[in-house]
């Protein structure tokens, strides 16, 4: 018999079986004790859901490095009626995953996009300084948001929103900007993270309190899939053509920059893969 058969069939017939697995019935998973001076991440996600999705990396921040990981909820999502059970699933997802949840504005910030930022620039500015006061508040070291390419308008929204309020807070301001991706594949990443198998399992987890989204499209089992074909794309694409792959199993792929005087600098040449083994801690100094 040939094995790979096997190996296709048994891979479909695990994502066949999770989908009658429960939804959100969790107990919070360990979180790390910090301390109240513990540096922050801020994680400005697009939508709910986000936060688990793409946040391998805020995780890593989380339980290796002692950062106080927040999720800025920027938006609820454009159906008005279900951003209260938007607000009330990401509640959820945070608490599971020990993130601590920052809201923009009752309903989340709306039409959060280039086009708005072109065509309406008064209602822009108020999102801008929405989000440059909250930066201002929390001081963070480590800023998370979608790459500049991420397809979708509201993702693409999200990272020009960031970049504008850090011109905003001006020059004196400085920390690491992580852009990550989903819907659009980046073209440059410079950093591959190694994730767990027991963190890809508490976002697969934390991703399944989004019920009413999840409900719908299960792309909750899929992100396993996901993270193993970022292994095959980092492996070249971060670690140079023709490089030998590392031994990851999941990973995620992201763009490591420093803000700094006011614009973005590379804080190293060529790409690193990460793997948990390694310290976080060592790219942020």
């Amino acid at each position: 018999m040939n094995p790979f058969q096997s190996f296709v069939s048994d891979f479909a017939n695990l994502v066949k079986s999770a989908r009658s697995f429960p939804l959100a019935n969790f107990e919070p998973a360990p979180r790390p004790t910090l301390s109240p001076g513990s540096p922050k991440a801020l994680f400005f996600a697009p939508h709910p859901d986000d936060e688990c999705i793409v946040g391998g990396p805020a995780l890593r921040l989380l339980r290796e490095a002692n950062m106080d990981v927040i999720d800025v909820a920027v938006t609820l999502g454009s159906k008005q009626e279900r951003q209260p059970g938007r607000l009330q699933e990401l509640q959820n997802a945070c608490r599971y995953l020990g993130f601590g949840l920052v809201t923009t504005a009752p309903g989340g910030l709306s039409r959060i996009s280039a086009k708005t930022r072109e065509q309406d620039p008064a209602h822009w500015a108020a999102c801008v300084k929405v989000i440059a006061d909250i930066i201002e508040a929390h001081q963070p070291r480590v800023i998370l948001c979608p790459h500049d390419r991420d397809w979708n308008s509201t993702h693409i929204g999200t990272h020009l929103l960031v970049l504008d309020a850090l011109r905003a807070i001006g020059p004196a301001f400085e920390c690491h900007l992580m852009e990550t991706e989903f819907w659009g594949q980046m073209d440059d990443p410079n950093l591959m993270l190694e994730i767990s198998e027991i963190d890809l399992g508490d976002l697969i987890t934390a991703t399944s309190f989004h019920i009413g989204e999840v409900a719908r499209n299960p792309y909750h089992l899929l992100l396993p899939a996901w993270m193993m074909d970022n292994v095959r794309r980092g492996s070249e694409l971060v670690g140079g053509q023709g490089g030998q792959a590392p031994n990851f199993s999941f990973a995620v792929l992201c763009r490591l920059r420093l803000w700094r005087e006011g614009r973005l600098t590379k804080p190293y040449e060529g790409g690193r893969q990460l793997s948990q083994a390694s310290d976080l801690r060592s790219l942020l100094q």
